[in-house]
């Protein structure tokens, strides 16, 4: 059973299409305008690299499962779990985008701390640390369903969940040792990428 999107109407096709090509295409132009400005100081500690690899690496997955173990398709309200994917690719880009506008100059895609930078609690990071993650996840999320594939959505968040614990764990260490107690407390008051759960 092919995914939706390969199988269904053509026009099926050319939504899945744009919709994957803008999230890579807004990743792609957002990733070259939000570098640190000096990369060599940067506390990255490779996770940048690690997690953009985890990301293709289940991206591949994805496909994988979605044409070579077709057992795995969801038999049931396939043309709504496609919308509901496609819904959920669009509502992540655009909060992953609003999670950077509200961090402005502070956000970059390498782990990097501005001389000056203080604890940032308004918008998303009033309630979650990391709310541009979780507006990535939520795209993966409705990438994984637009293809209607159960075990390429989970290979696919597997690998993602890694790839953003790695890079949690490297990027709050640096906060805290560049901001100390204020993000300390920060932390307490907020979860990672759920309010309230997680």
């Amino acid at each position: 059973m092919l995914p939706v999107p390969f199988a269904g109407p053509h026009a099926y096709h050319v939504i899945f299409l744009v919709s994957y090509a803008s999230w890579l295409l807004f990743e792609f132009v957002t990733g070259s305008s939000r570098k640190s400005r000096d990369p060599k100081k940067a506390r990255d500690r490779g996770s940048f690299i690690f997690l953009v690899g985890m990301i293709w690496v289940g991206i591949g997955l994805e496909f994988a499962c979605c044409f070579r173990l077709q057992q795995a398709a969801i038999p049931w309200m396939r043309t709504e779990i496609f919308f509901l994917g496609i819904a959920l690719m669009w509502a992540g880009i655009a909060f992953r985008y609003y999670a950077m506008r509200v961090l402005g100059r502070y956000f970059t895609f390498q782990v990097d701390v501005h001389s000056g930078q203080t604890v940032i609690e308004v918008g998303p990071y009033r309630y979650i640390r990391h709310p541009s993650y979780a507006g990535g996840l939520i795209t993966m999320i409705g990438f994984g369903l637009s293809l209607g594939n159960w075990a390429g959505l989970l290979a696919l968040l597997a690998c993602v969940g890694i790839g953003y614990a790695y890079r949690i764990h490297v990027e709050e260490a640096a906060l805290i040792a560049a901001l100390g107690e204020p993000y300390k407390n920060y932390m307490r008051r907020t979860q990672r990428l759920v309010p309230f759960v997680l």
